[in-house]
């Protein structure tokens, strides 16, 4: 592989909490600002530094970019980028960083937000003098499209690709038994940077079962197999990661992970959930890679079935998937996700030198999914 790429040099989260929950006060900026705060103390270079990507999905406005960056007091020269890719607005913003720095060489830093807890609230206007109506969710596809939520299109095409409730329950458990071992121990300690004193991820479970998941009614069709035990919750939480391009990569001497190449893809918007496996397909055929060249890899969790039949159309078994837990146990802070799988290879190939090549992958709404390639350098 090309050595021309750029590199993520470093990767820091918050913890991941709840709706409504430990994070229930915390704006999105306070969540970001303190990663941009650590990551720019640890950088050697800070100087190189020059603009803030970060994905954001109905948050504050005002190019929250931006705010972050003069917030934990970058230089008033460093610029801001705030995108929304929905749920892949996290790795939208790593692919924009990496744009960025074949065209300025440098440092960038680049990642994903949300609070679901504190974000606006919105309305349309009313008809004639009627009362405003509150606006919850957006189509992702015009009136002409099939455009189920995320979590009934999860449900048919676990149907289709004859994923059982029993796997999609044994697969939950095994996540949330995953984090929890990687809680207690101290795996995730050096990714995450403290929020008011927080450290720990609030959703994972202890003895979440498959007896226990088993009770638990599906919650989107009669006959259904999706639960709200095997779904993924909504969550707050942040995630950056800290790129350069090649040449400052080789002055700053650090390891990291090499951009080996990065995808979006476009598919059925009725099936949406499936955009992880059209990506990974995409990036096999673009990289030549195949499913045993990943020694490490985050496939998003969003829900068992959803997942699962992904994991089975691109040929790696369930249990190489988000070995030390994923969404289904710490959440999926939507625009933060994809970020958040950068920072959980880096853990993994960096931090605890397991070297290698990683791939992380996520659906989006709309029927689009994202897939990254990196190898440890």
């Amino acid at each position: 592989m090309r050595s021309d790429r750029p590199v993520i040099v470093d990767a820091l989260r918050t913890p991941i909490g709840t709706e409504r929950g430990m994070f229930r006060a915390v704006t999105v900026d306070r969540l970001v600002t303190p990663l941009i705060v650590e990551l720019v103390s640890r950088c050697t270079a800070p100087d190189r530094i020059g603009q803030v990507i970060l994905g954001n999905v109905r948050g504050p406005g005002g190019n929250l970019a931006r705010y972050c960056a003069l917030d934990a007091g970058l230089p008033r020269t460093v610029t801001g980028l705030t995108v929304d890719q929905q749920c892949g607005s996290g790795l939208a913003a790593i692919e924009c960083a990496r744009g960025a720095l074949a065209l300025n060489p440098g440092l960038v830093l680049a990642g994903g937000a949300q609070s679901a807890s504190t974000q606006p609230l919105t309305f349309w206007p009313g008809a004639g003098a009627g009362e405003p109506e509150e606006f919850n969710c957006a189509r992702f596809a015009p009136e002409r499209f099939d455009d189920p939520g995320m979590g009934p299109a999860a449900d048919l095409l676990a149907g289709e690709h004859g994923v059982s409730r029993q796997r999609q329950d044994a697969y939950a458990s095994r996540s949330h038994e995953r984090a929890v071992r990687s809680i207690d121990a101290g795996v995730f300690d050096d990714e995450i940077v403290p929020i008011d004193g927080i450290r720990i991820d609030e959703r994972p479970r202890r003895g979440f079962t498959v007896q226990r998941l088993a009770r638990f009614r599906p919650v989107f069709r009669p006959g259904g197999t999706v639960t709200a035990a095997n779904s993924c919750g909504v969550n707050d939480g942040a995630a950056m990661v800290l790129m350069a391009d090649a040449v400052t990569h080789a002055r700053l001497g650090v390891p990291g992970l090499r951009i080996l190449d990065a995808v979006t893809v476009g598919g059925d918007p009725s099936r949406p959930g499936f955009g992880v496996a059209q990506a990974v397909r995409l990036l096999y055929e673009r990289t030549g890679l195949g499913p045993d060249d990943f020694d490490a890899v985050e496939c998003n969790e969003a829900f068992s079935g959803q997942i699962l039949a992904c994991l089975d159309a691109i040929g790696i078994p369930d249990e190489r998937n988000c070995v030390q837990g994923g969404a289904l146990a710490l959440g999926h802070p939507w625009a933060a996700t994809g970020a958040i799988l950068m920072t959980r290879l880096f853990t993994q190939m960096v931090r605890e030198g397991g070297g290698g090549r990683g791939l992380a992958a996520i659906a989006i709404a709309g029927g689009m999914g994202a897939a990254m390639a990196v190898e440890a350098c």
